[in-house]
């Protein structure tokens, strides 16, 4: 089957970033589900992957975020059958959705919200799993609990999870949510998101939160630049606060949070699949309910640009995006020529 992916670590300036692949259509494993791809959103783990060597000098199929239809199911199965339309993020252990075929276990995924086309919903699984994980399982932020006094700032509000944080936050939690933001187009995504406050990163974060009248919040969502804005980070902070951050900061050194008893989090959306953790179905779970949510009216695609069908030149322009800096949301690529 056709597939695109590539076969060493490489440079988006290279020829061979990214290549098509001839490889065996998967058979699903007894808890698997084999799904025809219908759509695909690129994520930085894309660009992450890429740069780095595939394990066993094998090829590496590239992709965590699909809608599709499941065309086949392991002996196991039982939430699922032929003709589900599905979504979901994967597993970064596995060959990836940038092709024609995927298996995925079938506790990774739920059924695709009806009220989405294929691409709106392609934009949505690895974002959401992300923010909600790191909203409700990280900070420890009471879902549903609509009178809070606390806010939360989330730095890099226009990004993809960023975009979709924004709306969990503001539809399922009293929290005042403050974005950070630069530019006109992303200061107007953000507040189309939901955001109450936007501020600029560009500027020191404590001094942007004085300047709105907010100078401390009990919560921080570090998306990007982790370590650039750390010391921003400890002084917005209030004592017994909670930072949680999906970046890769070179160092970050955690002692300047002992002062005030600040905790730090980790969230990484591929940690219950890499280890088949005992609660590893939570996460088509949280999908379930991301998708109950958006047929409800309460969550919206993140969706910003659509690139064309799934193509070696179309994945090129989203990877190209993506390493840019200045996306919107999530990039969606749909179809296969």
């Amino acid at each position: 089957m056709k597939a695109f992916g590539h076969r060493r670590a490489t440079r988006m300036d290279e020829a061979d970033a990214l290549v098509e692949l001839d490889i065996p259509t998967p058979v699903p494993g007894p808890r698997d589900v084999v799904v025809e791809i219908r759509a695909v959103s690129v994520n930085p783990v894309d660009t992450k992957l890429r740069s780095m060597d595939p394990p066993d000098n094998e090829p590496r199929v590239l992709g965590y975020d699909a809608v599709g239809t499941v065309v086949a199911t392991g002996g196991q199965v039982r939430g699922f059958r032929a003709g589900d339309r599905v979504f979901y993020a994967g597993s970064a252990q596995r060959q990836g959705s940038d092709a024609r075929f995927q298996a995925v276990d079938e506790r990774l995924i739920a059924l695709a919200p009806k009220t989405l086309s294929d691409a709106e919903a392609a934009a949505l699984p690895l974002t959401s799993l992300t923010a909600w994980e790191l909203l409700f399982d990280r900070l420890g932020v009471t879902l549903g609990q609509m009178e809070n006094p606390d806010a939360i700032l989330i730095v890099g509000g226009a990004g993809g999870v960023g975009s979709i944080l924004t709306q969990i936050a503001r539809r399922l939690t009293g929290l005042t949510v403050i974005a950070t933001a630069s530019r006109p187009e992303t200061i107007a995504w953000c507040l189309e998101m939901g955001a109450h406050h936007i501020i600029d990163h560009r500027r020191p974060l404590d001094q942007e939160l004085a300047r709105i009248g907010l100078p401390q919040v009990r919560y921080v969502a570090g998306l990007t630049a982790s370590g650039e804005h750390r010391d921003a980070i400890v002084r917005s902070l209030a004592p017994q606060g909670a930072l949680a951050l999906i970046d890769d900061p070179g160092e970050f050194d955690i002692m300047p949070f002992k002062r005030k008893s600040l905790s730090v989090h980790w969230e990484y959306m591929f940690a219950r699949p890499m280890f088949e953790t005992p609660d590893m179905q939570v996460q088509g779970r949280i999908l379930g309910q991301v998708a109950s949510l958006v047929e409800a009216g309460l969550l919206k695609t993140t969706l910003h640009d659509m690139l064309g069908p799934i193509t070696i030149a179309n994945l090129r322009r989203a990877h190209e995006l993506l390493e840019s800096g200045r996306g919107i949301g999530k990039a969606v690529l749909c179809g296969f020529e």
